[in-house]
């Protein structure tokens, strides 16, 4: 049996762009105007219920509101095999956002041997919610990952959150907070993801201007203070010029999973800004040993 291992080091590409450089102050600044202008003309539409090259799946259903979940598979794998599998968050604040900023993400990594997935959430902007049904959403996206894992190929206890800002809440959110489950879910399947990848973050929603904006609940879903023993894994890609998700608070979180026995790494990108994530022509990174065996 020979070990293949699949690393989150294959977040690398993140390539939106690939003819972006991100090498001069000058270039970051552009490209950062550039994908927030993208993602704000993308929030004013409703996400697709399909993606060219995706197998895409209704997870969830609240009314009328259908939520798909986008799936990218490898090419050319046994019927039989057991991948191990990565789901994407949007952000948007959570309150607009699209699937697509994801999506060649997990084209590179699908392409590499893991099924990579995009989910859609309900948000403000289009659903009316707040962020506590955000949370519950992408619970049921694992939950619900998970309950089909045979007909996916995947196996259920190899499955990776990940996200950006508000997406990247949402992956923390649900490895760390307890309760928000949707009504009628079969709460025996486990909701909280087997490693976290996360880009700029929010973890800690203590803030004034988050408090109120969330409410009197908000640090129910504050993945700081849920911070406990047995949290799995994280690595943390984050720049420190970011001034609307504080570096601190990647900084905060990780020395309060290390105090608690918990591993994660915080990769820092001097200079770098929010969401640079979304225009980054490849990432370096350490390995949270996501692997299969053939």
């Amino acid at each position: 049996m020979k070990r293949i291992t699949i690393s989150f080091c294959l977040l690398i590409i993140c390539a939106v762009a690939a003819s972006t450089n991100l090498n001069s102050a000058s270039g970051q600044t552009t490209v950062l105007s550039a994908t927030v202008a993208q993602t704000q003309q993308q929030s004013a539409v409703p996400n697709p219920i399909s993606l060219p090259g995706a197998d895409s799946r209704v997870y969830k259903t609240i009314g009328q509101i259908k939520l798909y979940l986008h799936v990218f598979h490898p090419p050319k794998v046994a019927k039989t095999e057991k991948l191990p599998a990565i789901v994407f968050f949007f952000g948007g604040g959570w309150t607009n956002g699209s699937v697509i900023q994801f999506v060649k993400h997990s084209e590179y990594l699908a392409a590499r041997g893991m099924v990579a997935v995009v989910a859609d959430y309900r948000v403000k902007s289009r659903h009316g919610v707040t962020p506590l049904e955000c949370v519950a959403d992408a619970k049921s996206a694992i939950r619900w990952m998970r309950a089909h894992a045979t007909d996916l190929g995947i196996d259920a206890n190899r499955i990776a959150a990940s996200g950006g800002s508000a997406g990247g809440h949402l992956a923390a959110a649900m490895a760390l907070v307890q309760g928000l489950d949707e009504k009628g879910e079969d709460l025996k399947i486990s909701s909280v993801p087997n490693a976290l990848a996360l880009f700029n973050p929010a973890l800690d929603l203590g803030a004034p201007r988050l408090r109120e904006m969330f409410g009197a609940r908000v640090l129910d879903i504050s993945p700081l203070h849920h911070v406990r023993k047995g949290a799995p894994p994280a690595i943390i890609f984050h720049g420190t010029a970011d001034t609307t998700v504080p570096f601190k608070q990647a900084e905060d979180f990780c020395a309060a999973m290390k105090m608690q026995g918990n591993r994660c790494e915080l990769m820092p990108y001097e200079g770098r800004a929010w969401i640079f994530q979304l225009r980054a022509r490849r990432w370096t990174g350490f390995s949270l040993d996501v692997a299969r065996d053939r």
